[in-house]
């Protein structure tokens, strides 16, 4: 209700200093300090407000109405890798991803309802380049501006989805990633994992990695490229409901992508107790490389139905991607919207 009495007051102003609503739903133009409070509000709004069916959806600034696009099914020629069982030598011991990584852990026996994952503050960001990793065979999608956005669940809990395999566990990523698809346009989406499921074949629907794991992927809807200078600007929210849908939500400037599926492929919300969220290579095991001197504030706020502060918990990353940036300290905050905060930079 405060979000939506500040959005109001907001967008009171904007049309008392004459910023159409037309315009602005049309560009993500450079537009007033005002502006730009009302849109990151907006964001804030539609990160939380929910689809009205399973599929794929877009909305518009400053509608908060969900509009139903196609959606898209993805090729199963990417993985976004589990860590290495190995840390590799390049890597600094403080560098982010590939295991050593802050979670977000809800407190006590709380699930996890929704998370979002933010940058409050980027600086000295000039490039990006995706660069392969040698113990990953340099796969990836490499290049300028070549990264991934990924909140993570543990991959250490096993559901009714593991069809009673022993040592099998879930694990869902959701994920931004540019040039996944279609070179030019973005992909958001979940990739699903059984992890340890076994066996020489998967089951129907699902590829395999080749050491007994299985994966498949939501379909996808399109978001634009953005490149990594402005990561300030963007943010990307997943929520898990039991019986119900999970969904993944993108923003950026004056528009939200968002695409939902059953929560039954592994059934997530019902074990769902950890939440990493990063900037990290765009898949195959691949690092995000930024130039000297970046600094990027992670934030990773969660619901879980209680104002107790989470646990930031060190080293216990789930993705196998990576950035060349060293973590900083870990803080995590309670209240009415819990969250944990961390700074990396090189």
């Amino acid at each position: 209700m405060q979000s939506k009495l500040k959005f109001a007051l907001l967008a009171g102003l904007i049309s008392a200093v004459c910023v159409p609503a037309a315009f602005a739903a049309q560009t993500d133009e450079q537009v007033g300090p005002i502006g730009e409070l009302a849109r990151q509000v907006w964001r804030e709004n539609m990160a939380q407000v929910p689809t009205p069916a399973a599929g794929c959806f877009h909305a518009v600034y400053p509608s908060n109405a969900w509009l139903q696009v196609s959606c898209k099914q993805l090729s199963q020629q990417h993985t976004h890798t589990l860590p290495a069982k190995i840390k590799q030598s390049h890597l600094l011991p403080e560098t982010a991803g590939n295991g050593n990584d802050y979670v977000l852990q809800s407190p006590g026996s709380t699930l996890i309802k929704s998370t979002t994952g933010s940058f409050p503050s980027v600086t000295g960001v000039t490039s990006e380049t995706g660069v392969g990793v040698p113990a990953y065979g340099d796969g990836g999608i490499l290049g300028a501006n070549e990264y991934s956005l990924q909140i993570n669940s543990q991959f250490t809990s096993t559901t009714s989805a593991c069809k009673s395999h022993s040592g099998c566990t879930v694990w869902q990523q959701a994920v931004y990633a540019p040039d996944y698809e279609t070179q030019g346009s973005a992909a958001v989406f979940f990739q699903y994992w059984l992890i340890g499921y076994g066996g020489s074949s998967c089951p129907s629907g699902w590829g395999s990695d080749g050491s007994g794991d299985c994966y498949r992927n939501s379909n996808y809807v399109t978001a634009p490229d953005v490149p990594a200078t402005q990561l300030g600007s963007v943010k990307i929210a997943a929520t898990a409901t039991s019986g119900g849908n999970d969904t993944v939500t993108y923003t950026y400037g004056s528009n939200a992508y968002s695409v939902s599926g059953k929560d039954s492929v592994v059934y997530l919300a019902t074990v769902w107790k950890q939440s990493e969220f990063n900037v990290v290579g765009n898949a195959g095991g691949s690092e995000a490389d930024f130039n000297s001197g970046s600094s990027i504030t992670v934030k990773i706020a969660a619901t879980y139905g209680s104002t107790t502060a989470p646990s930031c918990i060190a080293n216990d990353g789930s993705t196998g991607e990576s950035n060349n940036l060293n973590l900083g300290s870990c803080t995590a905050v309670g209240g009415s919207a819990p969250y944990i905060q961390f700074t990396e930079s090189n």
